[in-house]
């Protein structure tokens, strides 16, 4: 555990986004080797049938995944604030309630998985094969929400080293048993999907077992286990709005990427590769987020106003720093880069590819603003701040590469994506700016009444 109410705080966000940073890249190379496996030895069918089922999968992991950072936020706050009450009180309502949510997926989706996919244009060839898959993962998918759950209670306590060791264990298991199931069983899709229920119950166990032995403060007595009313309107509210500001990001992506197949094969070709690099090159900017988002709570709820601006400040100040490097990288790598995604001979992917990451370069000192603005945002429990400048980011981006994709090709995809993000902070800046002075004002007034 650690308290982020006091001491250095550029050490605080390096310490909490670093364990973040490498789980997340062990995360996008891990599935980068199980989709391998699956390919290699389940055949083209079974892959297409796993990918069929990502977009539900997706949908519903976006919502344990935004209830969970609501829960985070309100863990933060009663952490920094010393309310060990009220923290577990948030910690058994967050369990219940994602139990009972886990329950309901499992029960609705099992019927359902078959016409889910029949509506989503599922080829019938894989349509047994994707159903199959789909149900197995809804069976395990109360695993994947207690992972999440007590992830999210570890790191609220600044702990963000735990859940990326278990993440790492578990994901070593999933590839061991992958090959086990997938090669040595030859089980096929079957196997992929049992190997993930058994991961993710590996990591939720960990999770609880490590919980119930070192941290006291998060341990839940059969007394305790109740769902406190108030507490849940709050997680649900703030959950429900982190849910559907999550999820405009891969509904802006799905009509991005009609725009794209409408360009040719190189240059679908080229944006699924550099989509891949900025996923890479985003993750330190997003990690370094959830460490504002943390110390923000934190001292929010300890009352220290001056050390929620200097997290601020200090927060946005590693994201430029970042940017730096990962500009300089970018510039560097480009070309070898590429060449990674594509054959020799595919000349015109490769150009496409380079040209936008020259772009993308310089740009992404935009997300590396916006994610720390975000995450000073949740910090101070404004989720529908985020939302809305989620949604104006989005929305401009899908806009503008309608315009210009059509016209320049993919540079247009790395202008578009720097108006999105350009327009996003002209919204968050200004907003932070008006919110100072609201507070400002308040303590003025209140101050002249008690002089009064």
């Amino acid at each position: 555990m650690k308290k982020m109410t006091e001491g250095n705080i550029i050490k605080h966000l390096i310490s909490y986004a670093l364990p973040l940073i490498f789980g997340n890249i062990f995360q996008l190379t891990y599935n980068a080797v199980d989709s391998i496996v699956i390919g290699k030895f389940a055949g083209e069918d079974a892959v297409a049938a796993v990918a069929a089922s990502n977009p539900v999968m997706t949908i519903i992991i976006l919502g344990v995944s935004g209830m969970c950072i609501g829960a985070s936020v309100l863990m933060s706050e009663f952490y920094g604030s010393g309310d060990t009450e009220n923290l577990k009180k948030e910690v058994a309502t967050t369990l219940i309630a994602g139990i009972v949510f886990s329950l309901a997926v499992f029960g609705i989706g099992m019927p359902l998985a078959k016409p889910i996919l029949g509506w989503m244009n599922v080829p019938e060839d894989i349509l047994g094969m994707a159903t199959v898959y789909l149900r197995i993962i809804f069976v395990g998918f109360l695993f994947t929400f207690l992972y999440n759950a007590m992830s999210s209670a570890l790191r609220s306590t600044g702990d963000s080293k735990t859940p990326v060791k278990f993440l790492i264990l578990s994901s070593i298991l999933n590839a061991g048993l992958d090959v086990l199931f997938i090669c040595g069983g030859k089980m096929g899709v079957v196997g992929a999907g049992l190997a993930t229920v058994i991961a993710e119950g590996f990591s939720a166990i960990l999770c609880f077992v490590y919980v119930y032995r070192h941290i006291p403060l998060l341990q839940i007595k059969r007394s305790e286990f109740r769902v406190d009313p108030e507490l849940l309107k709050k997680t649900l509210r703030h959950g429900s709005v982190t849910a559907l500001q999550q999820s405009c990001q891969p509904i802006g992506k799905v009509l991005i990427q009609s725009c794209m197949n409408a360009q040719g094969i190189s240059v679908i070709a080229a944006f699924n590769a550099v989509n891949r690099i900025d996923d890479f090159a985003c993750i330190p900017e997003q990690s370094i987020s959830h460490g504002m988002m943390t110390c923000v709570a934190q001292n929010r709820g300890a009352g220290k106003q001056s050390r929620i601006k200097e997290t601020l400040r200090k927060g946005l100040m590693l994201e430029v720093l970042y940017w730096a490097c990962i500009c300089a990288a970018t510039l560097l790598l480009k070309t070898p880069v590429m060449k990674l995604f594509a054959p020799e001979e595919s000349v015109e992917m490769i150009q496409a590819g380079v040209d936008y990451l020259t772009l993308m370069a310089f740009f992404y000192i935009l997300p590396g603003l916006t994610n720390g603005m975000q995450g000073y945002f949740r910090g101070m429990g404004k989720m529908k701040v985020t939302l809305a400048a989620t949604i104006i980011q989005v929305s401009l981006r899908v806009v503008f590469v309608y315009i210009l994709v059509p016209r320049i090709g993919m540079t247009g995809a790395a202008y578009a994506c720097m108006i999105g993000w350009t327009l996003m902070l002209l919204y968050e800046i200004p907003y932070y700016f008006y919110c100072e002075k609201r507070e400002k004002r308040k303590g003025a007034e209140h101050e002249f009444s008690i002089q009064k």
